[in-house]
């Protein structure tokens, strides 16, 4: 069995007296792709933003390597090998392509940034004919690409995405989960949060169902497909 990478254990999560998360448990071993399915405001999105130092744990414990990681910044969290790349996007708008990836380098001190900004635009070829374009001025999906890019700059050894495919259209969901498929097998770890349970149960090695803020499944991606339950309420029957 390979390495736990991060552990998250009887996790709780508050926004004022809203209890978000209860209790959460939860294991992603180095090299796989875990995801999170569940329906809006079970708490996906909270248990990344609290595993990138974004919202603070009342309860429990992350760990990330043995790392604890439950009251780091989230600079440290980066710095410690976690990238996020967040629901919505969040591209700097007003910054070109280069200028977001040049910021999701920020903390490092190699002189390799220039080799992995190509490396993005390997990955994502129209990334590489908009470059010198403001970010704000890309469609939907180039900018999904860009968030995700964006993230990979740091170097993560454990990449947290969160809705990749929203807003997409059909062709451009598919070429995503290409892309995240090809980003794991180069050897990135990732959580992924995604609506689309369909298509990130085909991806992950492992899934868990969140509801109403705990976890009430576990299991690997293809039983957790087959599973009645989960095809009656996520999979359209």
């Amino acid at each position: 069995m390979s390495q736990v990478l991060l552990k998250v254990q009887g996790l709780d999560v508050f926004y004022g007296a809203v209890h978000a998360l209860k209790g959460v448990d939860l294991e992603v071993r180095k090299g796989e792709v875990v995801t999170l399915i569940g329906a809006n405001g079970a708490g996906k999105s909270t248990l990344l933003r609290t595993i990138s130092g974004l919202v603070r744990p009342r309860a429990g414990s992350m760990t990330f390597d043995g790392q604890d990681l439950a009251r780091l910044a989230p600079c440290k969290v980066v710095s410690a090998g976690i990238s996020h790349s967040p629901e919505g996007r969040a591209v700097f708008a007003n910054l070109t392509v280069e200028d977001n990836l040049v910021l999701g380098a920020y903390l490092r001190k190699d002189s390799a940034v220039a080799n992995d900004m190509d490396r993005m635009f390997g990955i994502f070829p129209r990334l590489k004919e908009r470059r010198r374009q403001n970010s704000g001025t890309l469609s939907g999906g180039e900018q999904q690409m860009l968030a995700i890019a964006r993230a990979l700059m740091s170097r993560p050894r454990l990449l947290l995405l969160d809705e990749p495919s929203l807003g997409l259209a059909p062709l451009l969901v598919r070429d995503i989960f290409r892309t995240i498929v090809d980003i794991n097998r180069e050897g990135t770890t990732i959580l992924l949060v995604e609506q689309n349970a369909n298509q990130a149960l085909h991806v992950a090695h492992r899934g868990y169902v969140l509801e109403t803020g705990h976890v009430t499944l576990s299991d690997t991606g293809p039983n957790l497909l087959a599973n009645p339950a989960v095809k009656e309420a996520y999979l359209g029957g």
